[in-house]
C-alpha cells in the first residue's frame, strides 16, 4: 500500500481522478510522460512525481520463476508505475489538500504583521500570481502562443487579446495595483474563458528553449481555474465566486451557503431540456453580480411559471387547499402582476426568500415526477 503521508494535492481530488483515469484508460505509449506532467501539476512539491519515476514500468522478469531459491510465498509483488497510479486514483480522497503554511514565529508573536488576506491589493496580487503560474504551465498558450528559438512566428499580443475581450487596453503585463474593482473582476472572468490545460509537453533543449505544451483541453482547465480562484476569493472574504454550472458558468455570482449551492446543483440536474433551460436562466438572473430587483423579480416569475405548469402534480401530492398557497404570494404581491390590487410595499429581501422557496419546490416536483415515471415503468 502506498504511503500517502508525504503527498499534498493542489488540485481538487475529483479533477485529479478524472485526468489520471483518462491516462490509465487510454493506454497510450507515451502515458508515462503524461502521468509525470500530471503529477507535477496536481501535487505540491516533487514527492509524488519522484516516487512514480523511481518505480519500474513493468515487473522484472526472471529466468528462475521461484526467485533463485527464495520462498515464493514470502515475496511481495513488484509495484509498477501502473499499479502505483491506479492505487493513487483509488485513494485520491485520502490525500491531504495543500494549505498555506501556518503563521511563523514573527507573525505569531506580533513582531511582523502578516499581510491581511482581505486587503484588496493583496487579493489582486494573489490573482496575478495565479495567472502567471498558469501561463508558465502552458494554460494560456492557445491564446497567447509560446515562444520557441526555432520559430519566427509572430505571437499574439496578450494586451490586445485582453482588450478584445474586456474592452480595456494596457492590461498586460498585469499591474494589480492599477486595477479598480470592475477591472479586477472582469479579468477574473476573462481568464476563465482563456485557459486550457495541455495534457502533454515536450522539452526543447536547444539554446535553453524549455517546455512546449500541446493537446489543450478547456474542461479540466476551467474546473481547476474556478477552484483556485474561488479559494482565493473566499480566503479574502470576497462575497462573489465563479459559478461552477448553469448559464452563468465562469461568471462571478453572489456567494450562498453550501446548502443553497447544493440545491442549485440538484435543480440543474434535470433531464427535461426546456425545464433545465428555464431554470438555468432564472438562476442566472437571480445570482448575477449586482442583480437588480427587476432581475430577481423576473427570476421568481420564471420559477412560478414552471410551478403553474405542475399545479396538478402539486395538488395531487399536497392536496387542493394547499396548492394555492404557493401562488398567493406571487399573485397578491407585486411580482407576477402589476395592478392597483397588488401589495408593493415589502422589503426586497422578500424576493430572496421566495426565490429559494420556489427553487426548492421546483426541485421537489422534479423528484416527484421522476418517481412517478419510475413507478410507471415498473408497472
Amino acid at each position: 500500500m502506498i504511503d500517502l503521508s508525504s503527498y499534498e494535492l493542489v488540485w481538487p481530488a475529483d479533477l485529479f481522478v478524472a485526468e489520471a483515469g483518462r491516462i490509465a484508460a487510454l493506454g497510450r505509449r507515451d502515458w508515462v510522460s503524461r502521468a509525470e506532467w500530471l503529477l507535477t501539476e496536481a501535487f505540491q512539491g516533487s514527492s509524488a512525481c519522484s516516487d512514480f519515476e523511481s518505480l519500474p514500468s513493468t515487473a522484472p522478469k526472471s529466468d528462475d520463476p521461484w526467485g533463485a531459491g527464495a520462498d515464493p510465498w514470502s515475496q511481495a509483488p513488484v509495484l509498477t508505475q501502473q499499479m502505483w497510479l491506479r492505487e493513487l486514483i483509488g485513494r485520491a480522497q485520502e490525500i491531504r489538500q495543500f494549505t498555506e503554511p501556518r503563521p511563523y514565529w514573527p507573525h505569531r508573536n506580533g513582531q511582523v504583521a502578516p499581510t491581511a488576506p482581505s486587503d484588496p491589493v493583496s487579493v489582486r496580487f494573489g490573482f496575478a500570481r495565479l495567472v502567471m503560474e498558469l501561463l508558465g504551465n502552458g494554460y494560456l498558450a492557445e491564446h497567447f502562443g509560446e515562444e520557441c528559438v526555432d520559430s519566427d512566428e509572430q505571437l499574439p499580443d496578450p494586451a490586445e487579446v485582453l482588450e478584445q475581450r474586456l474592452g480595456v487596453g494596457q492590461l498586460w503585463p498585469l499591474e494589480p495595483k492599477d486595477w479598480d474593482e470592475d477591472t479586477f473582476f472582469g479579468l477574473v472572468e476573462v481568464f476563465h474563458d482563456l485557459v486550457s490545460r495541455p495534457r502533454d509537453r515536450t522539452f526543447h533543449s536547444w539554446d535553453g528553449c524549455g517546455w512546449h505544451h500541446r493537446e489543450f483541453h478547456v474542461g479540466p482547465a476551467r474546473v481547476l481555474y474556478r477552484w483556485r480562484v474561488n479559494r482565493l476569493l473566499a480566503g479574502a472574504g470576497v462575497q462573489y465566486r465563479l459559478a461552477d454550472e448553469g448559464e452563468d458558468q465562469g461568471r462571478l455570482v453572489a456567494v450562498t451557503d453550501d446548502a443553497r449551492a447544493d440545491l442549485v446543483h440538484r435543480t440543474l440536474a434535470v433531464a427535461d431540456p426546456d425545464i433545465k433551460q428555464r431554470t438555468t436562466h432564472a438562476i442566472a438572473l437571480y445570482r448575477g453580480r449586482g442583480a437588480s430587483i427587476e432581475e430577481k423579480r423576473s427570476a421568481v416569475i420564471v420559477l412560478a411559471g414552471i410551478l403553474e405548469e405542475r399545479r396538478d402534480l402539486i395538488r395531487s401530492e399536497l392536496g387542493k387547499p394547499d396548492d394555492g398557497a404557493l401562488f398567493v404570494i406571487a399573485n397578491k404581491f407585486e411580482i407576477r402582476h402589476r395592478d392597483a390590487s397588488q401589495q408593493e410595499d415589502y422589503d426586497p429581501a422578500f424576493l430572496d426568500w421566495i426565490f429559494w422557496w420556489y427553487l426548492a419546490t421546483v426541485e421537489l416536483t422534479t423528484t416527484l415526477l421522476s418517481r412517478q415515471q419510475a413507478e410507471g415503468s415498473r408497472a
